[in-house]
């Protein structure tokens, strides 16, 4: 009976992984089609990543934790999202007067999110930030370009 809840949660963890790594990819086809720098696999990897590390630190609470051991998973979350800073600052660039990849860089931000999300087990409200992301970069970029940058 161990080995089939072993077995159960090891799918569990593979399915968390698999659909971070494809609300990241959703969110990266949206950005490989507008041709900005970060796309499919890099918004698909961000998100993956954070879940792994998210399922990492559960697993060491769970595995090491006891009367002498003081561990605090938030703060493989807060890392996690320093981590993520250092690369959405790498995409930011300045060309003469125009600013480029700030919104690739919150995208790969909530890439990360989303594969938190998943990492803890959350799948409905990574699918639904997900939905939410694709709808602001599509539908506010397309209200963007018809009624502000006119």
């Amino acid at each position: 009976m161990e080995q089939l809840t072993n077995l159960i949660e090891l799918y569990e963890i593979f399915a968390k992984l698999f659909f971070a790594a494809f609300l990241g990819a959703c969110i990266g086809t949206e950005r490989e089609y507008k041709n900005r720098p970060a796309g499919v696999k890099t918004h698909a990897l961000v998100s993956l990543g954070a879940a792994l590390f998210i399922i990492l630190g559960y697993s060491v609470f769970e595995n090491f934790s006891g009367p002498e051991i003081s561990f605090d998973p938030s703060r493989v979350l807060a890392a996690v999202v320093t981590g993520i800073g250092f690369i959405g600052g790498g995409l930011i660039i300045k060309r003469q007067f125009e600013v480029e990849g700030i919104s690739t860089a919150a995208g790969l931000w909530i890439a990360a999110g989303i594969g938190a999300t998943l990492g803890i087990g959350l799948f409905y409200l990574g699918i639904f930030v997900t939905l939410l992301t694709l709808l602001i970069f599509h539908g506010l970029g397309a209200f963007e370009n018809k009624y502000i940058r006119k």
